[in-house]
């Protein structure tokens, strides 16, 4: 043992004293950055003195020479961040659904004064009238009127709900921009780890980096994510690279990799990486292609194996089987729509013209309307009937009568019995039951994603919770590192005086007698 020992075993403490407080520094600088996790310093003795061997001094043990700062270990557990991840995409998923079929019960407003209900039921109050008092323009005028208000209402649900059809297209294509991003960023930090860890060196922030990555890749697409050592001579604290596979909703692999660790990718490779492709119509998604793959995969297999927030909208959005059928919230609001006003309007159509107007003759069209196919957008009233309401043909008229002719209203009691009467093409039910019967159907899906949307956030939220008590951190636990570490250095820099103090002694005043 030389006379500085313990100097410089006091300096060795003093290097990882300090270390351990510039570490709790960092942790409590980053206390509120997001997706941050503590990180603690791990302190081991150097090795003694002398070192075993036969050669070795005669003395009766080791001596210890110190303190040596091992690692800086990141606090972070994986298991927790699988878990976290599933709920995080089964939440999102719940989320996109509940905010799609939430903006379709807003825009039906029933029961509300002015939802299609209502209309209809004014519409059927003035027939209703109109059968009293078919002689009166005023009446006739209102008639118009209501049944205009139908059809402006038939068009404005139409209307509104390919408009908000619309917004989810855009919103699928921000996820998948998004997730090719997210790929783009994963991949570069795979690609500044694999020149990082062979050295040794542990980075730490780089993969809190990742991690933040890939969980708000998990909001998109249900994924796995599994962690590969890049060298041997990586230290065991070292993360590695990632590969990630999207998942279905056992979390079962689909086959499709999203990266793979054992490749090399360039930024481009990750442009349009994952693909949407829109069907002929430009309402729904056909299928989904994936460069890691020669396949696509068709849109119906994406959402009824798959969760995250782009399957939601899609599920909302429409998407065709390969036999071209259409699936899907929108999709099928529109189609039944389209169904009630079709049928609604040839009904009413083919009342009206077994009627007569009030001049005596036979009765038109009430309704203009063409195919089945857009139907509620393009529904109206007839010209002839907007022009001159008198062609309303309200009454049946009497056989007998062939000198003049009054009107009795007979057929406008005909007329306001099509809304209650059951019609072959609604299923046979009718007009207001169909309606009825849509409006239930979205209620009972819109409360089950609502529900599920708040069932799935709590477990989202208890999961990070308890990933945030592992990874999380605590000021007062800090604040106590920093007293511990604080004191510890104090000490030592003592101890160091004392030496110093004794190596003077032995300096100065030593080898002075008979001077």
């Amino acid at each position: 043992m030389g006379t500085f020992h313990g100097l410089e075993m006091a300096k060795r403490t003093l290097f990882a004293q300090q270390s351990a407080l510039h570490t709790t520094g960092h942790n409590i600088a980053n206390a509120n950055t997001d997706g941050y996790s503590r990180q603690r310093v791990n302190f081991s003795t150097t090795s003694p003195y002398p070192s075993g061997a036969l050669n070795r001094p005669d003395i009766s043990g080791q001596l210890g020479t110190g303190v040596q700062v091992d690692a800086i270990e990141r606090i972070r557990d994986k298991f927790l961040d699988k878990q976290f991840r599933a709920e995080n995409s089964r939440s999102s998923y719940w989320e996109a659904r509940s905010d799609t079929l939430s903006r379709m019960e807003e825009l039906l407003n029933e029961p509300s004064d002015g939802g299609l209900s209502k209309t209809f039921d004014a519409f059927w109050e003035s027939l209703q009238d109109l059968a009293s008092n078919p002689e009166s323009d005023a009446e006739r005028s209102v008639v118009v009127e209501r049944g205009k208000a139908v059809t402006d209402t038939l068009n404005y649900l139409s209307e509104t709900l390919q408009s908000i059809q619309t917004e989810i297209k855009s919103e699928i294509k921000a996820d998948v921009d998004d997730a090719n991003s997210l790929l783009r960023q994963i991949n570069r930090m795979n690609e500044q780890i694999k020149q990082i860890e062979p050295h040794g060196d542990v980075a730490n922030d780089l993969y809190d980096k990742r991690d933040e990555l890939i969980d708000e890749l998990s909001e998109i697409v249900n994924i796995d994510v599994e962690y590969h050592k890049v060298d041997e001579g990586a230290s065991d604290l070292a993360d590695g690279v990632v590969s990630i596979e999207l998942i279905n909703k056992e979390g079962e692999p689909l086959g499709i990799d999203l990266i793979d660790h054992e490749e090399t990718y360039a930024d481009d490779y990750f442009d349009d990486f994952i693909t949407v492709n829109m069907a002929e119509d430009g309402y729904t998604v056909e299928s989904l292609s994936f460069k890691s793959t020669d396949d696509d995969v068709l849109a119906h297999s994406f959402a009824d194996e798959s969760i995250g927030s782009l399957t939601g909208f899609i599920e909302s959005y429409g998407y065709t089987d390969e036999d071209g059928d259409v699936f899907g919230e929108y999709p099928q609001m529109l189609d039944q729509l389209d169904e009630l006003a079709y049928a609604f309007a040839e009904e009413f159509n083919d009342v009206h013209q077994e009627g007569f107007d009030l001049n005596g003759e036979e009765g038109g069209d009430f309704f203009a309307i063409e195919d089945k196919e857009g139907a509620a957008e393009n529904i109206s009233i007839h010209n002839d009937i907007l022009n001159d309401p008198s062609k309303i043909a309200a009454s049946t008229k009497d056989p007998s009568d062939d000198v003049s002719f009054s009107g009795n209203g007979k057929n406008a009691l005909r007329l306001s019995d099509v809304l209650d009467d059951e019609i072959e093409e609604l299923k046979n039910t009718s007009v207001r039951n169909y309606f009825s019967s849509m409006v239930s159907d979205l209620g009972v899906q819109a409360q089950e994603a609502n529900r599920m949307n708040e069932n799935t956030s709590i477990l989202r939220s208890q999961v990070d919770d308890r990933r945030m008590s592992v990874s999380g951190v605590s000021l007062d636990e800090e604040m106590s590192n920093m007293i511990k570490f604080q004191h510890a250095y104090n000490a030592v820099a003592r101890n160091m005086t004392t030496i110093d103090e004794m190596l003077d002694k032995i300096i100065n005043g030593m080898g002075l007698v008979g001077r």
